[in-house]
């Protein structure tokens, strides 16, 4: 049986991610799709749109047939860690046989030199990241520079000197591309995480192959299309996409799940984006939008205050992310707070991102520790896989994973905390917490009562 692997976090799920789900079946010759999803935060440091719930049916309604929750100390961390948990989740399960994930370039090739360079981490590298971050780079730009620099050399080169030669899954190759192509690749957050996730393939010396889509329609910092309303043509989606409403086959075009969300704060309807999403994604998100349901970063404005003014006294250091530098910043910074977005946009300096102040604030409110990614990496990231959902016709592939998984499958959470090991328990009581706080906010949103962690049922389709 051949079993492909996504990660994702379908926020909201949309027609690119439609297309991904069926080009990835197309190219693997896959017989079920495993989707590793994020759950109530997400890798951009923020509250997911509509909670994990209601995005686990948004997949299985889009062709996955089994969806687990990646847990959250991985999926609010930097690229790195977020591929590392989801990674090692996938290759525990033990029979999924294909990795496809999208990228703006769509060239295994290229992503796979850089991933292979970037696992050997030669010196001279180092040295290049070391004196780029000195002199004031975001650590994203450093590292695009410093590849560049690197890739003039060409070859990938082991430590005794040696080219390295490509493995039996594809991984890794022997040369760097062009500079220019370096800098380009890096400058796109899908690659980037493509790059993050080969490097993990190689580093578990993983016998899943990794696959790339390319990614299709607008880009993922580009707006909405404003002159296409749902009731006039646009370009239409490629052939192999699938259209579940005839009448809707010349109005579906693809944009990135961030246009989408913004279009939503600025007031457009989910009917209103119908070209952009499948029909059901556009039903669920009116529900939920209807009951108050969906989350955005300024719902949690005043428990993350409450938070940075409870820690003030004595710092924010001991959180994941969090520098020294960064934590007197907030603390200088916070009789200005007014607001989780500003209050990123306020601390954003050169040398850091708004998005990794996004994800150090989220730690900071989700009581994530350093100490608590060295447990992770203990743990050899995924000593569990919580099922959030799965298609009925999905009995062979259970059977499957049940046959050949290294780690216990968790199907109702009662049972979980009495069965799992003391130090993994630590790892699913972040995601319980995280799971509480994104439910009591939503629940003041809309004054009625809200499922827990322990009484939400499966998704069962």
């Amino acid at each position: 049986m051949k079993i492909n692997g996504i990660i994702a976090e379908y926020n909201p799920f949309h027609n690119g991610h439609l297309f991904h789900l069926e080009e990835s079946k197309r190219l693997t010759g896959a017989d079920c799709t495993v989707v590793v999803m994020s759950g109530n935060f997400v890798q951009r440091g923020a509250p997911a749109l509509a909670d994990k719930h209601v995005r686990t049916r948004m997949a299985l309604l889009g062709g996955a047939d089994l969806v687990l929750e990646l847990p959250v100390l991985y999926a609010a961390a930097s690229s790195e860690y977020f591929a590392a948990g989801a990674v090692a989740l996938l290759d525990k399960l033990g029979a999924v046989t294909h990795l496809c994930f999208g990228s703006e370039c769509g060239d295994m090739a290229l992503l796979r030199q850089i991933a292979a360079f970037l696992t050997e981490e030669p010196a001279e590298y180092r040295e290049d990241l070391k004196r780029l971050l000195k002199q004031g780079l975001s650590y994203p730009m450093a590292r695009a520079e410093a590849l560049a620099a690197r890739s003039r050399s060409g070859a990938v080169r082991s430590g005794d000197g040696t080219v390295r030669s490509e493995g039996g899954n594809g991984l890794p190759s022997s040369r760097l591309p062009h500079p220019e192509e370096c800098r380009r690749i890096l400058s796109s957050p899908n690659n980037i995480l493509g790059i993050d996730y080969m490097k993990e393939i190689i580093r578990r010396k993983s016998e899943m192959i990794p696959v790339t889509v390319k990614r299709i329609g607008a880009g993922y910092h580009d707006a909405l299309t404003p002159e296409i309303p749902e009731t006039v043509p646009a370009p239409a989606l490629p052939d192999s996409l699938p259209q579940k409403h005839p009448e809707q086959a010349q109005t579906s075009v693809c944009t990135s799940a961030l246009a989408i969300r913004r279009a939503l704060r600025e007031g457009r309807t989910p009917e209103g984006l119908r070209p952009f999403m499948p029909e059901n994604t556009v039903e669920l998100l009116a529900e939920c939008l209807a009951r108050n349901a969906c989350a955005d970063p300024e719902d949690f404005s005043g428990i993350l205050y409450y938070k940075l003014l409870l820690e003030k006294d004595r710092g924010y250091e001991q959180y994941l992310d969090v520098s020294g530098d960064l934590s007197n910043r907030i603390r200088n910074n916070l009789n200005a707070f007014a607001g989780f977005s500003s209050f990123c946009s306020l601390l954003k300096t050169r040398e850091i991102t708004h998005t990794r102040i996004s994800r150090c604030l989220l730690h900071i409110l989700l009581d994530i520790r350093k100490e608590d990614i060295q447990l992770g990496r203990a743990l050899d990231y995924a000593p569990y896989a919580r099922v959030l959902g799965f298609r009925r016709t999905a009995g062979p592939l259970l059977g499957a994973l049940k046959a050949h998984c290294a780690i216990p499958l968790i199907t109702r959470m009662a049972d979980a905390k009495k069965s799992l090991p003391e130090e993994a328990g630590r790892l699913l009581k972040m995601d319980l917490l995280a799971g509480e706080i994104y439910r009591g906010v939503v629940r003041g949103e809309t004054g009625q009562p809200v499922p827990g962690e322990f009484s939400a049922p499966l998704i069962i389709l």
